[in-house]
């Protein structure tokens, strides 16, 4: 098109001179001939514009058809898509994973703690009965006169036989690993859990299981604190940490409820990934 109009331009080659004339006549230009008015306009000029009215068009109708396809990965998002997944279903249930086997795990480590209890408990309870024993009788010449153990030796003997079994379960190890690992955990999936929830509607919604999540996190630390005067033998601090784990169990049980309709809602708002 170009190219034809650039022809458009170019001088008729000239005619053989005539005989009669001298000089050669020029021959007017095709323009010239076809009468084209002064205000006519530039033929390369409305290529021009013609050829940028095209391409707007084109890359109008491109958006148009790449617009829904832009939009697709935001749909499956709950907020704007800023973070990208992790504002999607599946970052948002591994706080209730987690914390669902922290919660069994809780009950694993307070198992734990009570046979190490049991451990010394038992120590203490037979230094009491082996206060309770008579002196054996003896003959005039202090032989010991055999006699059938009393109650209160089958009693000792049972006992010991029971401690022993309990320390060959290194339940002061275990307890102290177990708590160790809830209590890293715990504290770094309830801070997680505020954060996810942030990142998916923007915004923290205070309310029982948010205070309830706060509170089991305090506990854990309060209940971590004590174990220096637990190692020094302290009975109070022993008992204060038990009386602290009760309650975070407790806590725990009765924030459940709650968490499961947290639950439903992500699978509500939320889509996959």
């Amino acid at each position: 098109m170009a190219a034809t109009l650039s022809l458009l331009k170019l001088p008729i080659l000239p005619n053989k001179p005539r005989q009669s004339t001298s000089k050669l006549v020029p021959i007017p230009y095709i323009s010239a001939k076809l009468d084209t008015p002064k205000d006519f306009p530039n033929p390369q000029k409305l290529l021009d514009q013609n050829a940028n009215a095209l391409l707007k068009h084109a890359s109008l109708s491109l958006t148009a058809v790449t617009f829904p396809f832009l939009l697709e990965p935001k749909d499956a998002l709950a907020v704007g898509g800023e973070f990208g997944i992790l504002e999607g279903r599946t970052f948002a249930l591994i706080h209730p994973i987690v914390l669902g086997g922290l919660f069994f795990y809780t009950l694993y480590a307070g198992y734990l703690g009570w046979q190490w209890r049991r451990v010394r408990t038992t120590q203490n309870e037979i230094n009491e009965l082996k206060k309770q024993i008579k002196p054996a009788p003896v003959t005039p010449d202090g032989k010991p006169v055999e006699t059938a153990p009393s109650p209160v030796e089958l009693k000792i003997q049972q006992l010991t036989e029971e401690r022993k079994e309990l320390i060959k379960g290194s339940y002061r190890e275990k307890h102290f690993n177990a708590g160790s690992i809830l209590l890293g955990f715990g504290v770094f999936e309830a801070v997680g859990g505020g954060l996810d929830t942030w990142l998916r509607t923007g915004k923290l919604f205070p309310g029982p299981h948010l205070f309830a999540g706060a509170g089991i996190t305090v506990l854990w630390a309060l209940a971590a604190a004590l174990v220096p005067p637990m190692q020094k033998g302290s009975e109070t601090a022993r008992n204060l940490h038990i009386a602290l784990n009760t309650l975070n169990v407790l806590l725990f049980i009765w924030q459940i409820p709650t968490g499961l309709e947290i639950v439903l809602k992500v699978f509500e708002f939320t889509k996959w990934p």
